[in-house]
C-alpha cells in the first residue's frame, strides 16, 4: 500500500497543489507546457467574499486558497518536483505534480450551485 503524503508536504502545500491540480483540469486556466506531460496552470481566481469559484460548478473558501498567494508554498512544491513555479503568475505542474494523491480533493472543492 501507497504511503499517503510520501512528500511529506504541509497542510498549506497540500491544499496548494490541489487547487493547482484542479486548475490543471479546467478550460481557461490551463494549457499543455513545452515539456511533454506538463501543465501550464494560469489565471488564478480571485476570491470574492468567503470564496471563489473554480468552474462552473465548483466553489472553494477562501480559507482553503491562501497558498495561491504564498510564495513560500509555491517554492516548497517547486524543491519537491512538482511544480515549476512563475510565483504568482502561473506554475507548470510536473507529471509527479499531476500525479501526487493530495486526497483533499473532495474535502476543499465543494462542488454544488450557489
Amino acid at each position: 500500500m501507497p504511503k499517503t503524503n510520501p512528500l511529506n508536504l504541509n497542510p498549506l502545500q497540500l491544499k496548494t497543489l490541489t487547487l493547482l491540480q484542479a486548475l490543471a483540469k479546467l478550460e481557461g486556466h490551463s494549457r499543455p507546457a513545452t515539456d511533454p506531460g506538463h501543465i501550464a496552470v494560469f489565471n488564478l481566481p480571485a476570491p470574492h467574499g468567503d470564496h471563489f469559484h473554480l468552474g462552473p460548478d465548483a466553489i472553494v473558501l477562501s480559507r482553503d486558497a491562501t497558498g495561491l498567494s504564498n510564495g513560500a508554498a509555491w517554492a516548497a512544491l517547486e524543491r519537491k518536483g512538482l511544480i515549476r513555479s512563475a510565483f504568482p503568475l502561473a506554475a507548470v505542474l510536473t507529471p509527479a505534480g499531476l500525479a501526487y494523491d493530495t486526497g483533499l480533493g473532495e474535502r476543499i472543492i465543494h462542488r454544488a450551485g450557489h
